[in-house]
């Protein structure tokens, strides 16, 4: 055979590199076209994006939705009433009232204290309770002179109120969905309040409650498994140490089991028109993604709760000892530990009592009522404080600041 010059072979080297450059640089053009071409479409897909949002901002109306999306509920509420003559005395949260009444008759709005009830604290303070014994309809308004708190208040979410007035005092995020932890024992209490017809009632601690909080690592008032408690112990149990047991074994004993109980509660939050901003899927307080409810709704939880005589006596109580059993032959101590906390700070000389909680999603939380030397109720809720003390310390300031006339 015979062999190619060398020369030959140093021509074809060269032709070969010369076409695979060709080939690269066609490549490489073709790969620019198609970047080109890509970057013209997605340009041309963001300027008619840009002009449809420009083109419904014009439509008719849309400037209204958006105006009406920023306004509080109580503002909603008497955006176009009929609601003009005799009202020009009245404050926000009055003028409120009289409009929910005249939608809903039933609800048996009235003005709380001596001169409404014709008999001293008939009714309770702070505009608990209804004059025909009905259920109240619970509504907190925004006013002008509602304060939007900043960086003085820890918390992420924040929410004060003067339930005499139904007026927020002072809000930071107020109606932003949060996670509530432990408050969620407000509602568990006092679902279970309603239907509980004998204190002294007794109910036996179960494997399946006592499992059920070893394994979510639930904070527990220390009952025992077989240990035979009276519904008080539950009831005190549930709120003073935030005793997963105590809850659980109240949901059992009213409805049979945890899942029957929940549904008990979400009812109440319907019933409370809560429905749309909140939902519970347990009774203790553990995270979970479709557990959630606002500070504003919590306030309004907690509100529903101190009218019960039942729910309010738990909540004021700052010990507890629980029946003698034979797993506790002494009894145990309970202590209400949000009390013992706040008792040393300056609250304006109110007395406060309330319902802490944690997890590592909700931060740490509480819920409270304070009461004046006229027996007027205030509602404090805060969440997502950094710890324990820092959420006192908001709830302490809060009080201090706003729970003054």
């Amino acid at each position: 055979m015979e062999l190619p010059y060398e020369e030959d072979v140093e021509y074809e080297k060269r032709r070969q590199m010369r076409r695979m450059r060709r080939k690269q640089e066609l490549i490489r053009r073709r790969k620019r076209e198609a970047l080109m071409r890509g970057s013209l479409l997605a340009g041309t897909a963001i300027l008619m994006v840009v002009l449809v949002i420009l083109f419904l901002k014009k439509l008719p109306g849309k400037e209204a939705e958006e105006q009406e999306a920023q306004l509080t509920p109580g503002q909603k509420l008497l955006e176009g009433s009929a609601l003009e003559e005799g009202t020009a005395g009245l404050t926000l949260g009055q003028k409120i009232r009289t409009e929910l009444e005249r939608q809903i008759p039933s609800a048996g709005w009235q003005d709380s204290g001596p001169e409404a009830s014709g008999e001293e604290g008939a009714g309770g303070a702070g505009g608990i309770g209804s004059a025909d014994g009905g259920e109240k309809v619970y509504r907190y308004a925004e006013t002008e002179n509602t304060l939007k708190l900043g960086e003085e208040i820890v918390s992420t979410y924040a929410v004060f109120v003067d339930t005499q007035e139904d007026t927020i005092l002072a809000s930071k995020e107020a109606f932003t969905r949060m996670v509530p932890a432990s408050m969620t024992k407000v509602l568990t209490l006092l679902v279970a309040a309603e239907r509980i017809e004998n204190l002294d009632d007794t109910f036996t601690i179960t494997q399946e409650i006592v499992d059920y909080s070893f394994r979510n690592d639930c904070s527990c008032a220390g009952f025992e498994k077989e240990e035979v408690v009276t519904i008080r112990d539950l009831l005190y149990g549930t709120v003073l140490p935030s005793g997963a047991d105590a809850a659980l074994g109240l949901a059992h004993y009213v409805s049979g089991s945890q899942e029957a109980f929940v549904e008990l509660m979400n009812a109440k939050l319907t019933e409370l028109g809560l429905s749309e901003t909140s939902h519970f899927t347990n009774c203790v307080g553990i995270y979970d993604i479709d557990h959630y409810t606002t500070a504003y709704d919590m306030a309004v939880i907690m509100e529903a709760a101190i009218q019960n005589e039942i729910c309010r006596e738990v909540f004021s109580a700052r010990t507890f000892e629980t029946s003698l059993t034979s797993q506790h032959p002494e009894g145990m101590l309970l202590s209400n530990w949000f009390v013992r906390r706040i008792e040393d700070k300056d609250t304006g000389g109110m007395k406060v009592f309330g319902k802490t909680g944690f997890v590592d999603e909700s931060g740490s939380c509480a819920a409270s009522f304070g009461t004046d030397e006229n027996g007027e109720i205030y509602i404090c809720v805060t969440a997502n404080a950094y710890s324990k003390w820092s959420c006192i310390n908001d709830h302490a300031k809060l009080y201090q600041d706003f729970g003054k006339k």
